[in-house]
């Protein structure tokens, strides 16, 4: 096989994350027949493509989609997003719920028993997400142009481009709410004529608009995500000079209104202004200004509430994260639904120390507290750490410590010794250094380690179970319908 040039293959199977093995059969100097197998991302099993390669090699070759030219017998649904195809958001939306998780789960298996031997410990499947449609919470869009040139776009990025974007109004993994705002803000922009912030001159303006709703109060917080330039764009626009003259805040006071008028199924709770003036194409805040409302919203989890920022780590799937975290507890407490086992049978739990490392806004540590003596949790963020103190309080709980600092350093400084620990890391994992610490207390009984990246996942598992534990359970929970990814529980005892 040749870079450049363009192949037709049958994809055979779609490993974790997004990575088909493509086949095809090609003859070679001599007539003879050979398979080829080329590795190539944004394709289905069973679907037929035609690809051009991008990477050459004897042993692996990588190629890039170019069209698909027959469906996969397995698609048998039809597209429920009009952007379903062009933005890079969703990629299983033709196939049926079912068979997602089926891939899904297949998926991470075929990883974890590379690594562990698979008559060894129990699977508990993998659980439904309670909403398939409907169900971010958290969105950020991104300002830009369909093409070079073309009219104001706010959206998610193209498949494959980190410069065009589609305007994602109609986007079916968000509530309708979000498409209405989208809708107003993008209008409003277009009209008064403010472009976009572009990323190779560094000129322009707009950046990005962030959208949480909280599932069961319905509040919605929105973020306009700037250049510092805007204030003196508004201020050129003449009936926006007045009103600009009149409060603290630049014309946006203009764009809250109608924001506040609009037609929604939540409320709006609140409207920020963040200023970025940095180069790099991230989320980030040199200020953060209100212009209406509040900086949060609040949401309610297995009977507990939690403030949520902009900027706060919170599961994107409400629903989901509930049965995720229910079902981490329930390792803690060695519970099993098959037995029946209740939470109020575990008082013999109220003397136990538990760490939470990488607790994030600290919400599995909250979730846990009520049914255990103390809760320790270890996170590198210092505003998440701030987020779940708060949390805490306003949840009541007192027995929630919150320590800011990277886990490879705190758990020295740390004189408790834990009982049970949780594992819930970033997607690259545990740092090697800091998973010999943790697995150097004697004392564990069980390690649940929560993960949203199966790769990452079984490198530590290789680690954690030289440091002499098992693996038990693994339960997978699909927090991302119609998209990539998935998330994984695995309980681990100590054996020696």
């Amino acid at each position: 096989m040749k870079k450049g040039q363009v192949y037709e293959g049958i994809a055979e199977e779609v490993a974790f994350p997004d990575k088909a093995v493509v086949v095809t059969n090609l003859e070679d100097e001599n007539g003879i027949v050979q398979k080829h197998h080329v590795m190539v991302k944004g394709v289905l099993p069973g679907q037929t493509i035609k690809y051009i390669i991008k990477k050459a090699r004897s042993e692996k070759c990588q190629g890039r989609l170019l069209s698909v030219v027959k469906k996969s017998p397995k698609e048998t649904e039809e597209p429920a997003c009009k952007c379903f195809g062009i933005c890079g958001g969703c990629n299983y939306q033709t196939l049926p719920y079912k068979t997602q998780l089926e891939l899904k789960k297949n998926q991470v298996l075929k990883l974890i028993d590379n690594v562990v031997d698979k008559d060894s410990y129990i699977f508990d499947g993998i659980l439904e997400s309670p909403c398939i449609w409907n169900y971010r919470n958290k969105m950020e869009f991104s300002f830009g142009d369909e093409y070079k040139g073309g009219p104001l776009a706010l959206g998610l990025h193209k498949k494959g481009s980190i410069y065009d974007i589609v305007n994602s109004s109609g986007c079916k993994i968000i509530h309708n709410d979000y498409s209405i705002i989208l809708d107003c803000v993008r209008q409003y922009f277009h009209e008064i004529g403010i472009a976009h912030y572009n990323k190779n001159t560094h000129t322009g303006i707009l950046r990005h608009l962030l959208i949480r709703r909280a599932v069961s109060t319905g509040e919605i917080l929105v973020a306009l995500v700037t250049t510092s330039a805007l204030e003196t764009e508004l201020k050129k626009i003449p009936r926006l000079i007045k009103q600009a003259e009149q409060t603290n805040h630049t014309g946006l006071n203009e764009l809250s209104l109608k924001l506040k008028n609009l037609k929604l199924e939540g409320s709006l709770t609140g409207f920020l202004h963040i200023i970025n003036d940095g180069f790099g194409d991230v989320v980030k805040s040199d200020e953060t200004r209100i212009i209406y409302g509040k900086d949060w919203i609040t949401e309610n989890i297995l009977g507990l509430k939690f403030k949520i920022s902009v900027f706060s780590f919170f599961q994107t799937n409400t629903k989901g994260a509930e049965v995720l975290y229910k079902q981490a507890r329930d390792y803690v407490l060695g519970l099993d639904v098959k037995r029946d086992d209740k939470l109020e049978n575990c008082s013999n739990f109220k003397d136990k120390v538990v760490f939470d490392l990488y607790s994030g806004t600290g919400t599995i540590a909250q979730i846990i507290a009520p049914i255990v003596n103390k809760v320790t949790g270890v996170e590198i963020v210092e505003e998440a750490v701030k987020a779940a103190k708060k949390n805490a309080e306003y949840n009541g709980l007192s027995n929630c410590e919150f320590i800011a600092g990277d886990v490879l350093k705190v758990i020295d400084e740390i004189k408790e010794k834990p009982d049970f620990i949780i594992l819930d890391p970033p997607r690259e994992g545990i740092h090697p250094k800091a998973l010999k610490k943790i697995c150097a207390y004697t004392k564990v009984h069980r390690i649940i380690y929560i993960s949203c990246n199966p790769t990452s996942l079984v490198r530590d598992l290789i680690e954690i179970q030289e440091y002499g534990y098992k693996v038990e359970r693994i339960c997978c929970i699909d927090m991302f319908p119609h998209c990539l990814h998935v998330e994984t529980i695995c309980l681990l005892s100590r054996i020696k």
